[in-house]
């Protein structure tokens, strides 16, 4: 996200992505939607994209590691375990049906927070996402309306368990 090029385009993919879950939801009001360029590369989060053989994005995640929540906001801490928080999975429409969200999350899941439990949030009438949290074994831990009539499921990938 240092390079102003590739942060427009990462913008530019989850501007259609959200476009296209704003519809599946019946709700045009998505953040990300109306973000800027400098709001979403002032976020304190880590990113992991796939790119095209010609270079151009074609999907990305966007998570918070454990602690890196800005002060006062409320966190994501059970006990002991942190919990490492996925803000955003945008597929570009072209490349939807191919993998490229599970991959992504599967490396994120397998190689860069094996040690923490993972939380993810996505629109209840998401269909095609709320199935792919739950093919990587996320559980359903609540509902909740940001804004009435907008239901929004919150998932758990528990990694560890509380035998220490």
């Amino acid at each position: 996200m240092a390079d102003a090029a590739t942060a427009s385009e990462v913008r530019d993919v989850g501007r259609r992505a959200y476009a296209v879950e704003a519809g599946l939801i019946g709700f045009a009001g998505i953040p990300a939607l109306r973000e800027s360029l400098e709001e979403m590369r002032a976020q304190p989060l880590r990113w992991l994209g796939a790119v095209t053989g010609s270079g151009r994005v074609a999907a990305f995640v966007a998570w918070r590691e454990p602690g890196g929540k800005p002060d006062g906001e409320p966190g994501e801490e059970t006990g002991e375990v942190a919990v490492v928080d996925v803000h955003r999975v945008c597929v570009d429409p072209p490349w939807f049906r191919r993998g490229l969200a599970s991959r992504l999350l599967r490396h994120l899941l397998d190689e860069l927070a094996l040690e923490h439990d993972v939380v993810v949030s996505t629109g209840a009438r998401n269909h095609p996402a709320v199935a792919l949290y739950r093919r990587l074994g996320f559980v359903s831990v609540g509902e909740f309306e940001p804004v009435p009539g907008v239901p929004v499921t919150r998932f758990r990938l528990t990694r560890r368990t509380g035998t220490g």
